[in-house]
């Protein structure tokens, strides 16, 4: 009878250290680095939120580099240019991102030793769609043409882009939470430049395909630096200790 409390309590023990973070310790001057990113990041992605917003509505609906955008994507179309983007929308897409991040946070919720950079991942991911869903409401923005669409017809609102946003958020604070972790500077600079490839390719398929303006997709980069500067100076405030410190 008696090993039935200590056998719960110990299988309480292990589901608890499963979710305590995993603290790591780093020089003061480093932290401080990482709060000065994480505010520096915020605050151009603010600023710079607010700018093309603040075009698009002085604008009426159309900003002064959409339509130029839009004229030059439209004169470099091609059958399988076209191909090649329909299937980049489809990997970032409402069915595909949403499935790519479920997969990632459970595989490694599953094989980390502590829980918190996945649960930082998805609730950072969750944010964003959050966050654009009340956006795009508030702006009230519409869409090109039905006739410039070329996978189907979307009648949503559009700025800020939710598959972009999706995009910037799921790459960029996954990057961060995976290489902020190792020592080589030149190797997390490579895993960003990667990332950001990728964020292009999947912008510039919305925008090629007829459903975004350049801007919206533009709108959704600023507000992904917002949310990876938050995310940066949560996961510094509750995982980085300066040795010697309380």
């Amino acid at each position: 009878m008696t090993t039935t409390p200590q056998r719960r309590s110990g299988r309480l023990r292990a589901l608890h250290e499963k979710f305590v973070v995993q603290v790591r310790p780093l020089p003061a001057a480093a932290r401080r680095n990482l709060y000065i990113w994480a505010g520096a990041l915020a605050v151009v992605g603010a600023v710079f939120f607010v700018v093309i917003l603040t075009n698009v509505l002085q604008h009426d609906d159309l900003s002064t580099i959409d339509a130029p955008i839009e004229h030059w994507i439209d004169s470099i179309r091609t059958p399988s240019l076209t191909t090649a983007m329909i299937v980049l929308a489809i990997v970032f897409g409402p069915i595909g991102l949403p499935i790519i991040i479920l997969v990632v946070i459970v595989a490694w919720t599953i094989a980390a030793k502590h829980a918190w950079r996945p649960l930082l991942l998805a609730g950072g991911t969750l944010t964003g769609v959050i966050i654009v869903q009340i956006v795009t409401r508030l702006v009230g923005r519409h869409r090109p043409p039905s006739n410039l669409m070329l996978f189907g017809t979307d009648s949503t609102f559009s700025f800020p882009s939710g598959h972009v946003l999706g995009a910037c958020d799921f790459l960029l604070i996954l990057t961060y939470l995976v290489y902020s972790r190792r020592k080589s500077t030149r190797t997390a600079v490579l895993a960003f430049v990667v990332a950001a490839i990728l964020i292009f390719a999947a912008a510039f398929s919305r925008v090629y395909l007829g459903y975004h303006w350049a801007t919206d997709a533009l709108g959704s980069m600023a507000l992904s630096l917002v949310i990876l500067g938050a995310v940066i100076a949560l996961d510094t405030r509750r995982t980085v200790r300066v040795p010697g410190h309380t």
